[in-house]
């Protein structure tokens, strides 16, 4: 599944937009004249899952600190996209803490984090869904994950810019199962 996935990151200059940033590194992995929307399922707003015209593609982005980190992958291999990127560092986060961001009493790391938010993403209701209700199993070698009692995701933790952590999750299209299964 990994080798369907393409991961791109690029730092955000000083006063431009991150979502142009973004942008611009997701059309340098999709082929030329696709188009890119992003209106909100629930508002109407310019944010939530971005869609893809012309192209059979499945995109997701994440900002950490100076970067947009993205991630491409062919929808006929997986259905659901989703990546998560933070700083290992950030002062005002530190300072907050992740105290209870994953249930009452909790007190996840960075990584884990990034792994639920991944996840969360992948399933296109983001935030909507409590992060406490994600179930995370395995390691950065390989992960997997279930919202409540909603479906699988199968995840990793990927590289990424120098001091950002960057999980990735997915979920497998039923004609990449098929393909994978032909010998």
């Amino acid at each position: 599944m990994r080798s369907a996935v393409r991961l791109a990151w690029a730092p955000v200059p000083p006063g431009t937009p991150r979502r142009e940033t973004a942008w611009a590194t997701l059309r340098s992995l999709l082929p030329d004249g696709v188009e890119l929307t992003q209106v909100c399922p629930r508002c109407g707003g310019p944010h939530g899952p971005i869609a893809v015209a012309g192209a059979p593609s499945r995109v997701s982005v994440a900002y950490a600190g100076a970067f947009a980190i993205v991630a491409v992958a062919d929808e006929r291999i997986v259905s659901a996209l989703g990546i998560d990127a933070e700083l290992e560092v950030d002062p005002v986060r530190d300072a907050a803490g992740l105290t209870g961001v994953l249930g009452p009493g909790s007190s996840p790391s960075v990584r884990a984090w990034t792994r639920v938010e991944a996840v969360l993403k992948a399933d296109g209701r983001g935030l909507r869904v409590d992060p406490a209700s994600v179930r995370v199993a395995g390691d950065g070698v390989g992960w997997s994950a279930h919202i409540g009692e909603g479906g699988a995701f199968d995840g990793w933790d990927a590289d990424g810019p120098d001091g950002v952590l960057v999980s990735v999750a997915v979920r497998a299209a039923e004609e990449g199962r098929a393909a994978r299964a032909t010998p």
